[in-house]
């Protein structure tokens, strides 16, 4: 039809000639309007070089470090109370949901917002009012809550939300407010650093949520990213750039 217009050019009269060159524009903003709808539901479907549905390894184990100065204790953390000679009240004590910690003789501290030097002079000073003489105490976060999973991409909330055990893609995905309207079910990365190394795969929301794929687990440290239009340019690269023999190795 296009072809036809372009062919068909009247060579008399203004009115002839207004005429066709208004068929001529409605044909172009149709033929343009056909390929964008024709590109953008091609944009929805699985693809890239990241494989699908690979049976990723647990992560690492987070390896011992020491806490900083101004590491601050966080409520379901878990800190060792050390006290010279003291054995039946040194031990682990989890810190409860509303901050604070039971000791023994001297009950309930708050530990919560507190750095390890803060508690441990805080206990010391519990235990040397009416207890102990010039207590020796060492305090040191055994575990700690304040681990997470980053959500990123095209989703309502991104951000890094704080996981206490192992959760599921669905479950992670959940905790940023769900995808967004722009987003690619179909391609969601994740990556995770296994044996000292970065490595990612990718996984169909879409049939995950329909029950046709299992839906992965996902640990603190992991990184998720829902594939989309509104998806950040660094993040495109990356999804895009990663070449598929580089997969499962150090990139």
């Amino acid at each position: 039809m296009l072809a036809r217009l372009i062919r068909y050019q009247p060579t008399r009269g203004l009115e002839g000639e207004g005429l066709n060159m208004g068929l001529m524009a409605k044909s172009v903003a149709g033929a343009a309007l056909f390929t964008t709808l024709g590109l953008s539901g091609c944009a929805d479907k699985p693809g890239g070089p990241i494989p699908y549905n690979v049976q990723l390894a647990a992560p690492d184990a987070p390896k011992p470090v020491s806490i900083e100065q101004n590491y601050r204790i966080a409520p379901l953390d878990t800190v060792t109370v050390s006290i010279f000679r003291q054995k039946d009240l040194s031990g682990d004590y989890e810190v409860d949901l509303t901050g604070r910690i039971n000791m023994p003789l001297i009950g309930s501290l708050e530990a919560a917002e507190l750095t390890t030097t803060e508690l441990d002079q805080k206990i010391t000073a519990a235990y040397g009012a009416k207890y102990l003489v010039n207590p020796d105490v060492g305090v040191g976060v055994k575990t700690s809550t304040r681990r997470s999973v980053t959500v990123d991409g095209s989703v309502k909330q991104s951000g890094s939300f704080p996981v206490g055990a192992p959760i599921t893609l669905l479950q992670a995905i959940a905790l940023s407010g769900g995808v967004a309207e722009d987003a690619n079910l179909r391609r969601v990365a994740v990556f995770r650093t296994v044996d000292g190394q970065r490595k990612a795969a990718a996984f169909d929301l879409q049939a995950i949520r329909r029950g046709q794929a299992p839906d992965p687990q996902i640990f603190a440290g992991d990184i998720v990213v829902v594939d989309g239009s509104g998806i950040k340019d660094a993040q495109k690269r990356i999804l895009s750039n990663i070449p598929l023999l580089s997969i499962f190795r150090p990139f």
